[in-house]
């Protein structure tokens, strides 16, 4: 029994790469090509579930060892990044935090894996999903249970790319494309403040391990407060709050499965997470925690007048989980933690079921959906800001989108119009200037054609030779060129007749003699 008390903590790295096996199993079946047909989406969905749910079952069983007997909170199974005097070794948390919510999401996870597996028959992008899927649960899992800053951010992005993945997962629809890109953008926001927060603890601590972050004692209530506030931009813009909170209603656009897992149950939670993760430190700055307090509550208002206003089912209930999720960062921001981790618990699995559970809503309607409170409606100016979700969505596209679209537009037009020149690289065909200017784009060759610096020179000298050849060499004329041609021609062939006779072949074989002697 003691030796299964110190080796199954030491196993806590399968519990996140489980799912990433499957989803690197999935993607060699679409590179290998055994994604057609309804046959194929057995095997995918199969990995899937098998690969999630054999993490739930080792959570599960450290859940009744760590109840039973008690198991460290911390362990460290090596280490997986080291340069120079930088190292980050592998290390988890298995604290009762880390080990209900990872519980948590491994178990929501195989269940709307299980509900996706007949949800999702016959999709085009079947396979895409599972894919993005099983990296998400990866990606939280890491999150939740990893022992130091730099691992919690890997999770981190993994969560971030796979949101993005299936947001965009009907990606020839523009509208699908332009909603992605506004999640990836808002996010990218807080990625750099996790950064930011990242390389303090660096600096200040020489150490990432949360059990040095969270009880820095040495760091003064300034470094404190700048210290975290990199992990809470990080935490507002994950958890769709004010003034990060227009992307979440947009992030609809991927199938309801992944808008239940990502939006509704545990993505949108992970903010919340980080800052219940983070109280230590986050006492340590009151100025902070008043911060997040109001924040929170703007969200929470922000949330609950614009989804008085909605019309579908969806968007209802996500500005309904945005409320609560502003409520949760209240509850931190007053130093309520405990209250939060059970708020999150509660409403992570209570909206998992009401998201997958929509598709039947909208079917059982008999009628329209009720309109907005009269209350509401008679106050004008705060119902038309309602409609409007407090204009936050387009002074987003303003802030982040359009531009971030342009400088898309700008990077292209440079690739197209200067890198592809300079290296040789295909591009569209047009007919150079100097062609047009010169008339001889009507005798262009169309077999031939350059690209590139080197390419468009060397046609120029193809063309040129090619004029030189056809219009000198091999057309017939009285021009003072072809007739000097053909008097040398003359000439050469006389030389080699003469040539040709024994009499002067032999004179030349005895010149040659003469010579050498």
């Amino acid at each position: 029994m003691n030796k299964l008390l110190e080796l199954a903590p030491r196993l806590a790295w399968l519990i996140p790469l489980l799912p990433l096996l499957g989803a690197a199993g999935i993607a060699l079946r679409i590179l290998g090509g055994h994604d057609k047909g309804d046959l194929a989406e057995f095997p995918s969905a199969r990995i899937a579930i098998s690969c999630t749910g054999s993490a739930l079952l080792l959570l599960l069983g450290l859940d009744v060892l760590a109840i039973v007997m008690g198991v460290p909170d911390h362990v460290r199974s090596g280490v997986w990044f080291s340069s120079g005097s930088v190292v980050l070794p592998l290390s988890f948390t298995l604290d009762a935090l880390s080990l209900s919510i990872a519980t948590l999401v491994a178990f929501i996870a195989t269940l709307t894996l299980q509900f996706s597996r007949n949800y999702l028959h016959r999709e085009a992008g079947f396979h895409r999903f599972f894919f993005g899927m099983c990296l998400f649960t990866a990606g939280m899992l890491l999150i939740v249970l990893s022992g130091n800053v730099a691992l919690t951010f890997v999770g981190w992005e993994m969560a971030g790319i796979s949101s993005w993945m299936l947001i965009g997962y009907a990606y020839d629809r523009p509208t699908a494309s332009i909603n992605a890109l506004r999640a990836i953008v808002t996010n990218r926001i807080g990625d750099a403040g996790f950064i930011l927060g990242i390389s303090l603890a660096f600096i200040w601590l020489g150490s990432v391990e949360w059990s040095d972050v969270l009880h820095a004692n040495q760091l003064g209530t300034l470094s404190a407060g700048l210290l975290a506030l990199g992990f809470v931009v990080a935490s507002l813009a994950k958890s769709a709050q004010v003034p990060f909170s227009p992307w979440i209603a947009r992030a609809l656009e991927g199938p309801t499965p992944s808008s239940a897992i990502f939006y509704g149950a545990l993505m949108v939670h992970a903010g919340v997470y980080l800052l219940i993760r983070m109280e230590p430190l986050l006492r340590q700055a009151p100025a902070l925690m008043s911060l997040i307090a109001i924040l929170g509550l703007l969200t929470a208002l922000y949330g609950y007048f614009s989804g008085l206003t909605q019309a579908d089912v969806k968007s209802a209930l996500m500005f309904a989980t945005t409320t609560q999720v502003g409520l949760m960062f209240l509850a931190c921001g007053m130093g309520w933690f405990t209250l939060a981790s059970w708020h999150l618990g509660l409403h992570a699995s209570w909206r998992a079921w009401q998201f997958l559970a929509s598709p039947s809503y909208m079917h059982l309607m008999g009628g329209p959906t009720r309109a907005a409170p009269s209350w509401l409606r008679n106050r004008q100016s705060l119902y038309t800001a309602a409609m409007q979700r407090f204009w936050l969505e387009p002074l987003s596209d303003w802030l982040l989108v359009r531009p971030t679209r342009q400088m898309a537009r700008d990077v292209r037009n440079l690739d197209d119009n200067v890198i592809s020149r300079l290296v040789g690289l295909p591009e569209s065909a047009g007919v150079p200037a100097f062609l047009v200017a010169s008339g001889e784009e009507m005798n262009r060759d169309e077999v031939v054609r350059g690209s590139g610096l080197a390419g468009a020179f060397l046609e120029w000298l193809a063309l040129k030779l090619h004029r030189f050849e056809s219009r000198l060499l091999f057309q017939g004329g009285n021009s003072l060129l072809s007739r000097t041609l053909a008097k040398v021609g003359t000439y050469l062939l006389a030389m080699e007749n003469l040539l040709s006779q024994p009499r002067y072949l032999l004179l030349l074989i005895m010149a040659t003699m003469v010579v050498i002697i």
